[in-house]
């Protein structure tokens, strides 16, 4: 009997192990198989100062990459700072304040925000965003344009990754524990109180993971924020100027360049770049976290 534990309990061990190693390889082989189809580009002649060239001439040989680079950070960005208040904010209204019937409705919503395809979202954005920002946003502070934008592109990804973020902040403050909010209340703090000493200090490394979370998802968003970002190869030096961001160059134009092998290594080198910024801003946040955890 003691034999047919143990070897039950190897068997599970070693499969889940092996599922582990497998997922610690991924980023690894993504890392390498990219390295890989990109290296074409710098065999014949290109070089990191692509990272900072503003000329983009696929005909020519010149493939710059900062207009795309600052308009996946810019969108992103804005993205981030319209969702995160309003994910935060809506969390503790329904975990603290919100009666239960409330909570359960609210539920069934963001579910079905997170199930929305991205080309519903993109659709919408046209309909109602595009219009919103070049008629009443733009000329509201003096920019005329056709309402393809970064701001445009920010507002639907904000409302992309809502439900994301939201779906994640409502189950950790669900973790506090009752008798920590019950203990402030005992002393005399008010409930907004409670939530901003204790609540928000007991799960701040957790609402910065959903906030990273968040915008690693935003990072590589393409279908929605392509249709209506503007796609204009330029520097935007205003939220409503057109963009161009990385995830929408490579879906724009990997499927016909495939036989230009010049071209087709720029776009792997492309999503390159997207993969080291989303792991380099994930080594930030974590470093981020770990030190507000210092403080609970």
């Amino acid at each position: 009997m003691r034999a047919s534990r143990r070897i039950r309990s190897g068997f599970h061990f070693t499969w889940m192990m092996i599922a582990l190693i497998l997922i610690l390889i991924l980023p690894f082989a993504l890392a390498v198989g990219l390295s890989y189809k990109s290296g074409l580009l710098f065999q014949e002649g290109g070089g990191l100062g692509m990272l900072f060239s503003s000329d983009w001439r696929p005909q020519a040989g010149h493939f710059g990459f900062m207009p795309f680079i600052v308009s996946s950070l810019w969108v992103t960005l804005i993205a981030i700072l319209l969702a995160g208040p309003v994910c935060i904010l809506s969390a503790i209204n329904l975990t603290y304040y919100a009666h239960r019937h409330v909570s359960k409705v609210m539920q069934i919503v963001i579910d079905i925000l997170a199930g929305i395809p991205s080309v519903v979202y993109g659709v919408w954005g046209i309909l109602v965003l595009v219009p919103l920002v070049s008629h009443t946003l733009g000329p509201l502070f003096g920019h005329e344009g056709s309402g393809y934008s970064l701001l445009t592109g920010g507002l639907v990804l904000a409302v992309m990754i809502v439900p994301f973020i939201l779906n994640i902040l409502l189950e950790l403050f669900r973790t506090v524990p009752p008798d920590l909010i019950d203990a402030s209340l005992s002393v005399g703090a008010t409930k907004w109180q409670t939530i901003k000493r204790v609540v928000l200090k007991k799960t701040m490394p957790g609402i910065l993971s959903s906030i990273s979370l968040g915008i690693s998802r935003a990072f590589g968003e393409t279908i929605a924020v392509l249709m209506v970002v503007g796609n204009v190869i330029k520097i935007p030096k205003s939220i409503f100027d057109p963009a161009y961001p990385l995830p929408a160059l490579i879906a724009n134009n990997y499927g016909e360049m495939l036989s230009i092998p010049r071209y087709d290594s720029a776009l792997m080198f492309a999503a390159m770049i997207l993969f080291v910024i989303i792991l380099i801003f994930n080594i930030l946040a974590r470093r981020i976290i770990r030190g507000s955890e210092k403080y609970i």
